[in-house]
């Protein structure tokens, strides 16, 4: 992300921290009490959503004692110093940080403003970003196989009308209310889910919101060619059989021939996607209106004619494919391959990977376990073909499709993805370590980086704020004293296995503490965002935000996240800095798995690391064994007692 991409990044990677469960904390911010139900709620799904507290702007001394133990890893003793003065000057009496926080708090308290940080984050973090969403932006799930439905067709068919059941309750705002430690989270965010699409524009993009009641399509690409399925005959929805049938059709109908990929046109940066649409429009005004098809979907449904086989294969081409048959400014992508391999991609501005994860797992699992209503068996003779999407071209629009093709094939020809998928043991073990399985996936994490590059450097860990009416993430800082001291005691050969006990324990306590603040609001990141947002353009920087420690400890090296699901075998995206990676993780009941993603040939302060993404999988190998092996000598003395 543009916006993540530079010296003063605010990341928004990755939105997906699906859970906190089980995980100790030494939070300072006070449960909110319970949350009353709005008798006046448009439906179940939102019964809570008008009472849900306001994403609070947390006391800044609080922040600014956060912020300083943040960065004291990764300072000597004279740096810090002038940070920790930087600091005090900023809080001073009278000094600019107390009338920022006093702007920011008049934006909390106005009656009009929701979320104080919605509108800035919206744009800066995701709309006004230029760079492609593809590769940046987007992320993927890889589904495990079905062995019940291996052709194509008949995997689509059914993936559809389980997420047509979610839409249905969606829609009529019945869909039960995710909680948290017993605590409702916001639920505005699934009217992005379905009809919907991120629209270009300069200088920033915007989301268009169709009517989901009026609106009961899905668009299919198949051979780069866009078919419509009206997914509603004569008042009744198609069955999952009428649906195969259709998507039958449009595997036949597309040929072997490969239609002028119109897709790969959102696959470039934004501003180059904003006039490539300009020109579409311009060559025949009915090209508008089959662009608000595709728009204006359900959701989009890529037959692909790959065939991957392994992970690596499978994440890979969830996550970019060939960028051909793709529309990549939809929120909801579902992938079907030839081989009947199945996977799902998202579009992330709007809405964050906590709600797709919920949509993909209620169509895996209710697949699986055979709870999706499939309708009639019979298939009604008289359903109309699909509606092929004729685009009328011209030599502009042919080689603006040349140019995103290149510069499609440029960008993902520079990037590299892998993924550990490790098999020893998982969250059942962790648990009998008396461990955060997450602090602890997150210290395997800080141990591999330590293992390549012998020292620890400024990691993102999403936190979720869905507590709090549109709330989205904040930053936990997963880098710490602590973080660093428990690596350095593992790396060293003379240390006793209870000493590095100890110091992994201390770091989890830290780590969770500093998760508990962020999910309750009081991170670090969102604060100095919204105070740097309240600053005049008459006014001077201040210092702490001009310090080069400022920029550094909000680069994030490592950008992580976990979703954890039994039904994906691949869920990642990839880094938000090119000397850094994208790793993504899952927590499973006896596995975990990382998805490593990051630029060919990293270069990582003037050292290159041919490799590198598969070097830091193979340390992620490492060091779950490392710890594996230390765990098991306090189960063992325990055992012994």
């Amino acid at each position: 992300m543009s916006f993540l991409r530079n010296a003063t990044r605010v990341s928004s990677r990755f939105t997906m921290s699906a859970s906190t469960a089980g995980r100790r904390t030494m939070s300072t911010v006070k449960p909110a009490p319970k949350t009353p139900i709005d008798p006046k709620a448009a439906g179940p799904m939102l019964k809570y959503q008008a009472n849900l507290p306001k994403l609070p702007v947390p006391a800044l001394s609080g922040t600014l004692s956060k912020y300083l133990q943040s960065v004291r890893p990764l300072l000597d003793d004279a740096e810090y110093q002038k940070t920790e003065q930087a600091a005090k000057d900023f809080e001073a009496p009278g000094g600019l940080g107390t009338k920022l926080q006093e702007r920011l708090l008049a934006r909390f308290n106005d009656p009009s403003v929701v979320n104080w940080m919605e509108d800035w984050w919206l744009d800066q973090a995701y709309m006004g970003y230029r760079d492609p969403v593809v590769i940046y932006v987007s992320y993927f799930f890889l589904f495990k196989d079905d062995k019940l439905r291996k052709d194509p067709a008949q995997r689509a068919a059914a993936i559809t009308t389980a997420a047509l059941e979610f839409k249905k309750q969606v829609v009529e705002k019945t869909l039960s209310i995710e909680m948290a430690k017993g605590e409702p989270m916001c639920m505005d965010s699934y009217k992005y889910m379905f009809n919907n699409c991120r629209m270009p524009k300069k200088p920033s993009d915007y989301e268009a919101i169709f009517d989901p009641v009026k609106n009961n399509h899905v668009v299919v690409i198949r051979k780069n060619k866009f078919y419509v399925v009206d997914t509603i005959y004569q008042g009744q929805q198609l069955s999952t059989a009428e649906l195969e049938t259709q998507f039958n059709r449009i595997i036949n109908q597309a040929g072997k021939d490969k239609g002028l990929p119109i897709g790969i046109l959102t696959s470039d940066n934004r501003d180059k996607w904003t006039e490539y649409r300009e020109n579409l429009v311009a060559a025949n005004p009915e090209n508008a209106t089959l662009l608000e098809k595709v728009e204006s979907s359900d959701f989009v449904i890529c037959l692909d004619d790959q065939t991957p086989v392994t992970r690596d294969e499978g994440s890979r081409a969830c996550w970019h494919g060939d960028g051909r048959n793709r529309f990549f400014d939809k929120p909801l992508q579902f992938i079907v391959f030839e081989n009947g391999k199945a996977g799902f991609m998202g579009e992330h501005s709007c809405m964050d990977g906590t709600n797709t994860c919920r949509l993909n797992e209620y169509v895996c699992e209710g697949l699986s376990k055979d709870k999706i209503n499939h309708g009639s068996i019979e298939i009604r003779s008289d359903i109309p073909e699909p509606q092929l999407l004729q685009f009328q071209t011209t030599p502009q629009i042919e080689q603006d499709v040349a140019a995103a093709s290149v510069n499609f094939d440029k960008l993902i020809a520079k990037h590299e993805l892998t993924v550990l998928s490790y098999q020893s043991y998982g969250k059942s073990l962790i648990k009998k370590f008396k461990c955060s399985p997450d602090g602890y996936a997150q210290m395997v994490i800080q141990l591999a980086y330590y293992k390549m590059f012998g020292t620890s450097r400024p990691t993102y860990e999403s936190a979720q704020t869905r507590k709090f009416q549109r709330g989205r993430t904040e930053t936990a800082r997963t880098v710490t004293t602590e973080s660093v001291a428990f690596v350095k005691k593992m790396e060293d050969p003379l240390a006793s296995n209870e000493s590095k006990i100890s110091a992994l324990r201390t770091a989890l306590k830290v780590q969770g503490a500093y998760m508990a603040d962020a999910v309750n609001g009081h991170g670090v990141d969102r604060h100095l965002f919204g105070l740097k947002n309240c600053i005049e353009s008459s006014e001077q920087k201040p210092e702490l935000f001009t310090q080069p420690v400022n920029a550094y400890s909000s680069h994030w090296y490592l950008s992580t996240s976990q979703l954890s699901s039994e039904n994906f075998d691949g869920y990642g995206w990839g880094q938000v800095v090119d000397d850094g990676f994208g790793c993504a993780y899952m927590i499973k009941n006896n596995a975990l798995q990382f998805n490593v993603a990051s630029v060919k040939d990293l270069e990582v302060h003037g050292t290159k690391y041919i490799n590198g993404t598969h070097h830091f999988k193979h340390c992620l190998e490492e060091a779950a064994n490392d710890l594996r092996d230390l765990m098991t000598t306090e189960i063992a003395a325990e055992a012994k007692l």
